[in-house]
């Protein structure tokens, strides 16, 4: 941040100009703020703050939902379809930067706001809604439901953070349908497994582990895991109506899992104990008596970071600002407290792999690969059978499709032209 002002000043006066952009990007009512459950009249993005090449439009009657997509290479019909899903806290904006080059090598390419997230409506913002809509099968349904809406048999998927293990799920499930899947920036572990000859050779008692939350709490500097955090009921607003503004929060939040925040430099984890977890930056193993926003805050980039900042101007970022300034973050939250909801009916495929041609992205500099220790390797050597390569991509941190389109674009061209 700048020495020569106080930092609640600054970050005052960073927010007030792009917040300003907001009113020509938008044609929601006022009176919808804060609802996007009810809001079914919200209107498109306006075109002005898309790419050249990209529209925003909806699908209606999509599992109960009105699916806001953006979509690229509409203009050919009978091209390979390819669906692009994002994760937290993040929208079908996030593809912006490579959904023209996808499309320019062949791709009708399909990049949804998730259930929960931006322009699609259908779902409850209310902390104490039920949470069964959220549960993982029945987003891959939504996925489903918006592949067939567009006349596919069959198409190729793409998941980023959330969307990773999303697109998995959508591949394990229905590989008729999802015939090849590229994982960004969360390693996919693998299916549930069911206790195996046990009616002769009953499996010994399982001894309870580690309570690693409580293992944080206490460590000489106590400490939550973020995913925690997330499932509580202060979470949305301490992050929505954030002390430093909304803007300057997504800010620093999106600053502080890149590569432009040096200390991050990831490596694998010996295992996961308190101890090693606390190994990794405060996204991730929070200080216990900060919330997310107390958390970024306190790396908040400098003027001239942001000022440079070529992969997400403030003009892009004032985007995600209007957009989550209106809806909150408790739809993105409930897929984190959803939890285990789903987990006897994802049993059905316990032991199943992915055999598909499969891809894994992630920024050389993201803590993502390596925040649940072993799950990269897992992934690798058992929950995908055909993975055709895992890069590392330098330059890039958590938001590698954004950071680096240029290179995420060509290794995914390459990976789908040859699934």
């Amino acid at each position: 941040m700048s020495p020569t002002l106080p930092r609640r000043q600054m970050l005052q006066t960073l927010t007030a100009a792009p917040l300003a952009l907001t009113a020509a990007m938008t044609r929601v009512r006022p009176s919808l703020a804060g609802s996007q459950s009810s809001a079914a009249d919200i209107g498109p993005l306006d075109q002005d703050v898309l790419p050249p090449g990209i529209r925003s439009r909806f699908v209606d009657g999509i599992n109960g939902l009105r699916v806001h997509i953006l979509e690229a290479g509409y203009e050919r019909r009978g091209g390979p379809g390819l669906f692009l899903l994002h994760g937290f806290p993040e929208l079908a904006y996030s593809w912006r930067h490579i959904m023209v080059p996808l499309s320019e090598a062949g791709y009708h390419v399909i990049a949804p706001d998730m259930r929960g997230y931006g322009r699609t409506t259908g779902w409850n913002d209310d902390y104490d809604t039920e949470l069964s809509p959220w549960r993982r099968l029945n987003l891959v349904r939504d996925v489903l439901g918006l592949v067939n809406a567009f006349g596919y048999r069959s198409v190729q998927v793409v998941g980023h953070d959330f969307g990773s293990p999303m697109a998995a799920w959508c591949a394990v499930t229905r590989p008729d349908v999802f015939t090849a899947v590229a994982l960004m920036s969360a390693p996919f572990g693998g299916t549930a497994t069911l206790p195996f000859d046990t009616a002769n050779n009953p499996a010994p008692a399982r001894e309870p582990g580690p309570d690693l939350h409580a293992e944080l709490a206490r460590l000489p500097r106590p400490r939550k895991h973020y995913q925690r955090y997330y499932t509580t009921r202060p979470a949305n607003e301490n992050m929505w109506h954030a002390e430093q503004g909304l803007h300057a929060f997504l800010r620093a939040y999106y600053h502080h899992k890149s590569a432009d925040w040096e200390e991050n430099q990831p490596y694998r984890l010996a295992g996961q104990t308190a101890s090693e977890m606390a190994k990794m930056p405060t996204y991730y193993i929070m200080d216990l008596g900060d919330g997310m926003a107390e958390t970024v805050a306190k790396h908040m980039p400098t003027e001239a970071e942001i000022t440079t900042n070529t992969w997400l101007p403030d003009n892009e970022l004032a985007v995600y600002t209007q957009e989550y300034g209106r809806t909150g973050f408790q739809g993105g939250l409930n897929h984190y407290r959803s939890g285990g909801l789903g987990a006897a009916e994802m049993q059905l495929f316990a032991g199943r792999t992915i055999d598909q041609p499969s891809l894994f992205i992630s920024g050389a500099s993201d803590w993502g690969s390596y925040q649940s220790p072993g799950v990269l390797e897992r992934m690798q050597e058992q929950a995908c059978t055909n993975m055709r390569a895992v890069h590392m991509v330098d330059g890039a941190g958590h938001w590698v499709q954004q950071e680096q389109p240029q290179e995420t674009a060509s290794l995914l061209i390459e990976f789908l032209q040859n699934a």
